[in-house]
């Protein structure tokens, strides 16, 4: 049980398992019909990069498709975003092992869209251009701002690539019998030709293709299962109920949640985190307007949670049906560990009920998810080096429109390349706490400053780079000081931070440091700055001028 308790921190935006149940050792045989099916849709995608390259023309092109992306499409493709093959293993696997607890889980990621929807979409999409930083330095300081914000957008970037470089390398060997080297290189050199010669268009079609593809699956899955039952919910959780070995208490909440500190902080993580995410806030700007921004949330939250309800009902077929077949377990003993880890339960599921064939489907699906979420990551990389860094503090709004995009491609090859590197250098490493610095810097750094720039008029240039910083650093260190790091990383006896989730104590932090520096700050940039809210509260009720640039 303990192995599956990480689980939790790798299951969010395309975060594939690297957690230590994905045993180096274990190796499928090659799995030639999820191989032949992943070429199909390599090759199919490859097409849509040619096609989107020809449409990419300009830095609008690149970074947010032009805004051409109807609200139902950009829906599916924030979907497939979140729709990770991780969610689809690891939920599944934790619904296996502890039933409700699993469910739970997935009710925590699902309530962050109520906050992007009701606070932030219509905003972002108002106020922003390209990325989020366009609208926490809408009216601060732009240099050190879009600083800030760039540095918090690539320490999320880089956390997720490398968990999802090493999580690919894993999960390929164990699906599709390819070395693990083979894997990250395929998936790192993949991505950089979506982005580079694609952008966003290319990368927001891969995304859709990606997240119909995973909701074909499990619902194919789900249907072939649910015949066993003669399509009864109540037959189906009765027999879980009696096949499992906590009987009853199957539906209810069981250890996952002992420890209330660390659930809320956990909570508190997965929902603000969402909101401080660099490439899903990247997706409200490919959108016309507002309205199609709202649209994008209500299709997301429909996709995402029935995709939930999926995932929570494969997880009771699965004690039913994978559990009593000795097949599926190492030396065909049932009860004993399962083939390929504890990871694969669903895997198991879509071969009992649908042979080799649909098993070799759903491997090729998450491929495809891999390849799907490292496009999306590297844009918004890309994005935060090339528009924010370069073109708008280093060239100070001077660069051409050609320039940005020669700098951004660039900055998209590096990124694989350092991505690649990193998935090879860490690929024995257990990346648990690389994600926990993930949740913990988005919903830290990121939402605090984002947050308060578009709702409170106080905030000042001096507040929002205190906050940002600060909610940085805390992140990291009581992520660093935790059991996961301290402990199980450096080998030390305690750790010097008792939980393993920082957003309950480095969020409040930097809400606290932003409004204590802010009311501090009396200088007449700070007035002024505070003067030109008005401004900025109007164009993000209303979205006037939200179609031109952001720059002052």
């Amino acid at each position: 049980m303990k192995k599956l308790v990480p689980l939790a921190l790798l299951l969010h935006s395309g975060l594939l398992l690297a957690s230590p149940s994905l045993d180096a050792g274990q190796r499928q045989p090659l799995n030639l019909h999820a191989i032949g099916m992943f070429m199909v849709f390599v090759l199919f995608t490859l097409c849509i990069t040619w096609w989107a390259a020809r449409r990419t023309r300009s830095t609008t092109d690149f970074y947010s498709a032009g805004g051409g992306i109807q609200g139902w499409q950009n829906g599916l493709a924030l979907a497939g975003d979140y729709m990770s093959a991780s969610t689809l293993l690891g939920i599944t696997a934790l619904i296996y092992t502890s039933g409700m607890d699993g469910y739970i889980y997935l009710i925590a990621f699902f309530a962050g869209w109520p906050v992007l929807l009701l606070l932030m979409t219509e905003r972002l999409r108002n106020l922003g251009r390209f990325t989020f930083a366009d609208i926490t330095s809408y009216r601060l300081d732009q240099g050190k701002v879009r600083t800030m914000a760039a540095i918090g957008s690539l320490t999320v970037v880089c956390f997720y690539l490398v968990a999802q470089m090493v999580g690919a390398g894993q999960l390929i060997r164990l699906l599709f019998g390819l070395d693990y080297h083979i894997a990250v290189v395929i998936v790192g050199a993949l991505m950089m030709l979506y982005v580079t010669f694609g952008g966003m268009v290319a990368t927001t079609w891969v995304q859709i293709i990606k997240a119909f593809l995973l909701l074909v699956g499990g619902s194919l899955v789900l249907f072939l299962a649910m015949r066993e039952f003669d399509f009864s919910y109540d037959a189906l959780v009765s027999k879980a109920m009696d096949t499992h070995a906590l009987g009853e208490r199957l539906l209810a909440p069981g250890s996952l949640l002992a420890d209330p500190l660390t659930a809320l902080s956990l909570s508190l993580g997965l929902v603000f985190g969402t909101a401080g995410l660099p490439h899903i806030l990247m997706r409200f700007f490919t959108v016309s307007d507002a309205r199609e921004a709202r649209k994008s949330v209500l299709y997301a939250t429909g996709f995402i949670g029935y995709f939930f309800n999926v995932i929570f009902l494969l997880g009771l077929a699965s004690i039913v049906i994978v559990s009593q077949q000795p097949k599926f377990f190492e030396g065909g003993e049932v009860g004993g560990k399962l083939l390929g880890g504890g990871n694969m339960v669903v895997m198991h599921l879509a071969q009992a009920v649908g042979g080799n064939l649909l098993l070799g489907f759903l491997s090729a699906v998450t491929f495809a998810t891999i390849l799907a979420v490292v496009s999306g990551l590297a844009l918004a990389g890309a994005s935060a080096i090339a528009h924010d860094l370069y073109a708008r503090v280093i060239m100070k709004g001077a660069a051409s429109e050609a320039q940005e995009l020669r700098v951004t491609k660039l900055a998209t090859l590096s990124l694989g390349l350092v991505a690649i590197a990193l998935g090879i250098l860490f690929e024995n490493i257990n990346v648990a706490f690389m994600v926990a610095l993930a949740f913990g810097i988005a919903a830290s750094a990121n939402f605090p400053v984002l947050f308060l720039s578009m709702f409170w008029s106080g905030l000042t240039t001096r507040g929002a780079l205190a906050a940002g910083y600060v909610g940085l650093l805390s992140a990291m260190g009581f992520v660093v000081f935790s059991k996961l790091v301290w402990v199980d990383v450096l080998h030390f006896a305690e750790p010097l931070f008792p939980y393993t989730q920082p957003a309950l104590f480095s969020m409040p932090l930097a809400f606290l440091v932003a409004y204590a520096v802010s009311r501090m700050d009396r200088t007449a940039r700070a007035k002024a700055e505070r003067a030109a809210f008005a401004d900025q509260f109007v164009r993000g009720q209303t979205g006037l001028g939200a179609s031109g640039a952001v720059d002052h």
